[in-house]
């Protein structure tokens, strides 16, 4: 028998500390020999990212570069992928990206300290380095180099490089030797398998890789990359992946018809056109946030393993002929980090009782399973864990809205009867992105105590189709905006929320939404919480951001400085007029993609204005949190804001004091 108990005030197992040690994120899969190797971050040790294996026989998995060292880089500021091996007799040879100065280390089997490849940067960071090979043939890493040459954020190229892997360019005796510099941004550089050939994906300002790329290829002579052809792309398609398959044939992911499918094609001048392969109203791939994320893992057969999905993801095998099997699994979301090793793929699944882990399916039998070795994962008790539902709401104008639904649940609670819970609209950010269906206990949190959460794949979300993705053109602060309300609206109409007790909440861009309807015309919420946001479009144009984001904005807002006026009106720091709701906002001070000034001048134009809020900031943070005890304090911070402002008592949560 449940008790009944005011929602916001149920007792839960589940703590913010709890939370932060589920933080321990693994990615960037990859085979080294018969070995997985992945990243596993450490969020008790500053956020740190460790590169770990397993061994063949199987076991616990063993840290191959450990502490100090932080496995990550800040390419396109949000990074890429870090590492790469090449297994021998002795053991791997492994060269990684390290945080703290951003060059690149090589480590011998057995040593106790990697050394450097790449030379000390001129400035701070002002080299940095990702998706990272060893030459099968030469003693040379080729890597995606990004260089800083001056003060502003946008003074920098980028081009790809070879760099001698016995650290003789470290010192500058030996040269790095630029391979090819086509555009401004680079990614997905490839060998093929016979090493005669390159391939790599290119774009350039104002596009963002999900607006157009260009798949290239070049014939490679020894340790020399010729001319450049580009094969296939442009023409507002946008090559996401490409993969050799063969000595001239690559398989890639791109979108000519409105939907990212796979195509394979000859890479030689006046081959056959490419050829679509396993096509259908389903998204293969996604946005390129990070440099070197797999979708698909070609197999020794030709066979290709994929993920494809819209609000959930599945694993399936494309044969040569493009027949697709599916292959069963219990896991709704897939993260983008595939990889292939004679008759097995890995990678990162996830379902809404489990958590992201590593798993294995073995082609020949078809059969998905984790890992075995691994060390267990506190997993909280399903009866705390919600049932959530991916649902499509309909606008008002007959749109569809895709949405997923996390009602509070709690095995020993229920709410007052005939009462609503409390709701929180999390917006995603991007906003070129999408949330999935899986187990998350940030989410769990908050439902175990009574508030509800849904998840918004508000009208410029990934996961639809390039229209659905495009809703949002010249729309941003207008569409996503509408969007939240008209899915919160809904859920208030079927008596799930409480219309009188709504939040949103959102981070980078879902802060941005966030910030919009704290300052919209119509108020649908009683308080935002806004975490590392865009509040200022002019400034964000103008310098105040990092280069890959520097011109999304063309396509979001409109062109610059032609569509100022709109940049204006639409910014939440010229509208603070507006604000009516009280409100939390929190900022990591290391953060350059969305810097803290944005927050300070929302701030100082709303002095005066008497409403309540908190402005908390976070010291060695960056773009999102890391460090568990910045978790632990946002989100108890969260919990007692919410208390405060919808009118129930959190137990046992610190009280968070609002100023006005």
């Amino acid at each position: 028998m449940s008790d009944v108990a005011p929602y916001g005030t149920w007792t839960s197992p589940i703590s913010a500390a709890d939370v932060a040690g589920e933080r321990t994120r693994r990615g960037w899969l990859g085979w080294v020999g018969d070995e997985l190797w992945w990243t596993e971050s450490r969020p008790t040790d500053g956020g740190r990212v460790a590169l770990v294996r397993r061994p063949a026989g199987g076991g616990e998995p063993v840290e191959v570069v450990g502490a100090p060292w932080n496995v990550r880089n800040r390419v396109i500021e949000y990074g890429g992928r870090p590492w790469a091996a090449r297994a021998g007799s002795g053991g791997a040879v492994v060269v990684f990206t390290h945080w703290g100065d951003h060059r690149l280390y090589r480590l011998d089997p057995g040593a106790d300290q990697p050394v450097p490849l790449t030379p000390a940067p001129g400035q701070e960071a002002g080299l940095r380095y990702a998706e990272p090979f060893v030459h099968p043939t030469r003693d040379e890493v080729w890597c995606v180099r990004e260089s800083h040459t001056g003060p502003a954020p946008t003074d920098l190229t980028r081009d790809l490089v070879a760099i001698p892997l016995d650290g003789s360019a470290a010192a500058g005796p030996a040269p790095v030797r630029t391979l090819a510099a086509t555009h401004h941004f680079l990614a997905c550089p490839r060998l093929s398998p016979d090493g005669g050939r390159l391939s790599w994906i290119g774009w350039d300002h104002p596009s963002m890789p999900w607006d157009e790329t260009t798949l290239c290829v070049a014939a490679v002579d020894g340790g020399e990359v010729g001319e450049p052809r580009a094969v296939t792309g442009g023409a507002r398609q946008a090559v996401v992946q490409a993969e050799w398959t063969g000595p001239r044939t690559l398989v890639y992911i791109s979108d000519p018809d409105g939907w990212w499918n796979l195509y394979r094609v000859d890479s030689e001048p006046g081959a056959a056109p490419p050829e679509a392969l396993g096509r259908s109203g389903e998204e293969y791939g996604g946005p390129l946030w990070q440099l070197g994320y797999q979708w698909i893992a070609p197999l020794a057969d030709g066979t290709v393993a994929a993920i494809r999905g819209g609000d959930t993801a599945q694993l399936c095998l494309i044969g040569p002929a493009g027949m697709v099997r599916e292959v069963d699994s219990p896991y709704t979301a897939w993260g983008e980090t595939l990889t292939a090793h004679g008759s097995l793929v890995a990678g990162l699944a996830a379902s809404p009782s489990q958590p992201a882990e590593p798993v294995l399916l073995d082609v020949a039998s078809g059969k998905v399973a984790p890992l075995t070795g691994l060390a267990e994962v506190h997993l909280a008790d399903p009866g705390y864990l919600p049932e959530p539902a991916a649902r499509t709401f309909r606008g008002a104008d007959g749109r569809d809205i895709h949405a997923n639904v996390y009602p509070p649940r709690h095995p020993g609670f229920t709410g007052p009867a005939g009462q609503a819970a409390p709701f929180m609209v999390w917006v995603h950010g991007g906003p070129t992105g999408q949330v999935a269906l899986t187990y998350d206990l940030e989410i769990a949190f908050f439902t175990s105590r009574g508030v509800g959460v849904v998840e918004v794949n508000y009208g410029g979300s990934t996961g639809y189709g390039r229209a659905y993705r495009e809703r949002l053109v010249h729309n941003w602060g207008v569409v996503d905006v509408a969007d939240c309300a008209e899915v919160a609206r809904a859920l208030a109409a079927e008596g799930v929320a409480d219309p009188a007790r709504l939040a949103i909440r959102g981070g980078s861009a879902g802060g941005w939404t966030s910030g919009c309807a704290l300052t919209a015309d119509e108020q649908v919420y009683q308080c935002a919480i806004i975490y590392f946001p865009i509040l200022d479009l002019a400034g964000w144009r103008t310098g105040e951001t990092h280069d890959f984001e520097s011109q999304y904005l063309e396509s979001m807002v409109g062109p610059w400085p032609e569509a100022k006026d709109v940049y204006e009106s639409r910014s939440p720091v010229n509208r603070t007029d507006r604000v009516t709701a009280p409100f939390l906002l929190l900022q990591g001070l290391e953060d350059v993609i969305c810097p803290p000034l944005q927050c300070e001048r929302f701030l100082a134009r709303l002095a005066g204005r008497d409403i309540p809020h908190a402005y908390l900031t976070f010291a060695g943070e960056q773009h999102g949190f890391r460090k568990a005890e910045s978790v632990i304090r946002a989100l108890n911070a969260e919990l007692s804001f919410l208390g405060q402002v919808l009118g129930f008592e959190p137990p046992g949560v610190p009280p968070l004091t609002l100023v006005r």
